[in-house]
């Protein structure tokens, strides 16, 4: 589902964790609430089952990635491992420009980075609008973008603004890793972490690159374990301005759940 003008159904995907981090898989729908700019919405489509995935893989290519790239194959290889078999998988590598390449076989995926150089300037915003076109003209239905980099841009034509609109007009859920040293003079975590809390992902910011790997399997784990929440907003009104949701969950047999879901988006296709 894309959430636009001509799609009235606003779907969620939600992430449930207990207070020691577990997944929580036994909720139903009237355990979960929906607002939307703090008015009470009526869920009509609930929805907890593992499903295809179309998954965009942005890998940063720039000169300060050149000694951490043998780490970030060893991921990329670690998440198309944990997918399954009818998943659509795509990498864009990018340095100042952004080179999109498709398979869904981990070998060919992590030749795809291997075999460019790390060197140059970053176009991340160009490589994540390169990313979301691929998604958005995908059929599937649960549309993930994972974003490897120190978060920094010095070469875009597209500029963060930009970047924002288009994740707020599509569902796609963005997770980040911020990789950098302390000497990275370009780095922005600032900017992976808004991308990943606006659209439901999450941001991980490992203290060496060899939690790298880890990382991607527990993405990997959590997009499977997501429930997929849709509403009708009670204002139709297609303003084009940005539209805040909060989702909350409750369980007898839970005291205390913890729901991760984007934090909003924006209405009537951005008119």
């Amino acid at each position: 589902f894309r959430i636009s003008v001509n799609v009235d159904l606003v779907v969620l995907n939600v992430t449930v964790r207990d207070a020691e981090g577990r997944f929580v898989a036994d909720l139903r729908g009237q355990d979960f609430e929906i607002r939307e700019g703090g008015a009470l919405q009526s869920i009509r489509l609930f929805r907890h089952e593992d499903i295809p995935v179309i998954a965009g893989l942005v890998v940063d290519h720039s000169g300060s990635m050149r000694r951490k790239l043998p780490h970030v194959i060893a991921a990329v290889r670690a998440f198309v491992q944990s997918s399954r078999p009818d998943d659509e998988m795509f990498v864009v590598n990018f340095n100042e420009t952004a080179v999109l390449v498709r398979s869904d076989r981990p070998e060919e995926l992590a030749a795809a980075i291997s075999n460019i150089p790390a060197d140059g300037q970053t176009a991340l915003y160009d490589a994540i609008i390169t990313a979301q076109e691929r998604l958005q003209s995908s059929r599937g239905e649960k549309k993930v973008l994972f974003i490897i980099s120190d978060g920094g841009d010095n070469a875009s034509a597209h500029n963060l603004a930009e970047v924002l609109k288009t994740a707020g007009l599509s569902s796609t859920m963005v997770y980040t890793i911020g990789i950098f040293d302390d000497e990275d003079a370009d780095r922005n975590p600032a900017v992976l972490k808004r991308l990943a809390v606006e659209t439901g992902g999450e941001a991980f910011f490992p203290t060496g690159v060899d939690e790298v790997v880890s990382i991607c399997e527990r993405v990997a784990r959590d997009i499977r374990n997501q429930y997929t929440l849709g509403y009708v907003p009670t204002n139709p009104a297609k303003s084009g301005q940005y539209r805040r949701i909060q989702v909350a969950a409750t369980s007898a047999t839970h005291p205390k759940l913890f729901v991760r879901t984007r934090s909003g988006y924006i209405g009537g296709g951005g008119k």
